[in-house]
């Protein structure tokens, strides 16, 4: 008895999102060609379509898509003469495929996930590949969330690949010695791919998911790693309370969000992650940004925030990953922990270094510590020069509303 054509459907849907990367992977593995290994991918998932009604869900939807997809790639290499050595090669690695239980066949995610994100690759076309072969989002689709033309995107993307080739990038896990390093430009990606969907437009949260899943794929692939861990709970920590981050197109700040609507589940689940990262006991900046998320998102209401927990934090993040935006947010957390004053002397440090000219963050935070003082006439100039810089509209609602509030 064949399944519902609904069933069908929802069933190829959740394998593409749970399979594809996996897949091409695998492909690209075994091909070493990233358009053969997407193109055969493709055409494994339309087979499904055709097949499956008749045939049924198969109990190992992967196995059967990789399988399906590596005979696609087999008789694409048939057909051209040039690939006859890479045929050889492919009919051996195939047979050992097919003899290996499930639980053997390695995980090529992981060697496509450092792939594309090679320090060689420029960053944007990082962030474009990862989307495109572990993701598997469209070129339409990153080109629409990125606000990028099509073409304009998919001439990145066949950069981005021709790069790998004409640079040999080995297709690998880097040696131990370079992976500190490596892993870090591995989690700057996904965390800004995480980042770019953290909006309330509905083209882009897409990718605020894609960007969680891409991140416990790579927790799973590396366990004894601590800072993967960590990110992925800032990630959780951060997406627990994107419901209450706006309110009718105007930015809420964190102490006036309605923490009734928080994401309960979400922040035990990135309290419990941050806690198996800390427990490998090698600290570093995702964690403790993590940390410092854990401490908002576990407060019973913002009057009862440890803020000289979390000023303490900020210095140790100072320390792992120095950086002048860093400094403001410790300003802002020495001023609730110590007193105005205090806050108001660092955000001056930095206004005199001139390190985030042209940030509007900076005359946002002196604007909001000068309120918070009585200092109005000095508030109101800040905030002026914050809404000549800011960014969103989100926020200039907000900045519009507090400069009528003065």
């Amino acid at each position: 008895m064949t399944a519902p054509a609904e069933s069908i459907r929802a069933a190829v849907e959740a394998a593409y999102r749970d399979e594809w990367g996996q897949v091409v992977a695998t492909l690209i593995g075994l091909t070493g060609d990233w358009d053969v290994a997407e193109d055969c991918a493709q055409d494994a998932f339309a087979a499904a379509l055709v097949s499956w009604p008749r045939t049924g869900i198969p109990h190992r939807p992967g196995a059967w898509l990789t399988t399906t997809a590596r005979n696609r790639a087999i008789d694409r290499l048939r057909r051209e003469a040039a690939g006859a050595a890479k045929l050889r090669e492919l009919a051996v690695l195939a047979r050992d495929f097919d003899i290996l239980p499930v639980g053997d066949v390695p995980d090529e995610r992981l060697r496509l996930i450092f792939t594309c994100c090679h320090p060689a690759l420029p960053f944007p076309a990082r962030v474009a590949l990862t989307l495109r072969t572990l993701a598997g989002l469209s070129t339409a689709e990153i080109a629409r969330v990125f606000l990028t033309a099509e073409p304009a995107m998919a001439q990145r993307l066949v950069r981005a690949k021709r790069k790998i080739k004409e640079a040999g990038i080995p297709y690998r896990v880097p040696p131990a010695e370079l992976l500190p390093r490596r892993l870090a430009a591995v989690l700057a990606v996904l965390y800004l791919i995480f980042n770019e969907g953290y909006d309330d437009a509905d083209a882009r949260r897409a990718l605020t998911a894609e960007g969680i899943r891409s991140t416990r794929i790579l927790v799973g692939l590396m366990p004894h790693e601590p800072e993967p861990c960590g990110l992925l709970a800032l990630m959780l920590l951060h997406e627990a309370r994107r419901a209450t981050r706006t309110d009718a197109g105007v930015l809420v700040p964190l102490e006036n969000q309605d923490r009734s609507r928080w994401d309960r589940v979400l922040i035990d689940e990135g309290v419990v992650k941050l806690d198996e990262a800390l427990a490998l006991r090698r600290a570093g900046p995702y964690q403790v940004q993590a940390a410092i998320a854990a401490c908002h998102a576990t407060a019973p209401d913002a009057a009862n925030t440890d803020w000289p927990q979390i000023a303490r934090l900020y210095a140790e993040l100072t320390r792992l990953a120095p950086s002048p935006v860093v400094d403001l947010n410790r300003a802002v957390a020495v001023a609730m922990a110590d007193g105005i004053p205090a806050g108001l002397a660092l955000v001056d440090d930095l206004t005199v270094s001139g390190r985030l000219d042209g940030y509007h963050l900076l005359p946002a935070t002196r604007a909001d510590l000068l309120r918070r003082a009585g200092r109005r006439a000095e508030a109101e100039a800040a905030y002026g020069e914050a809404l000549r810089l800011v960014p969103t509209e989100a926020e200039r609602r907000y900045l519009t509303n507090r400069l009528r509030e003065l």
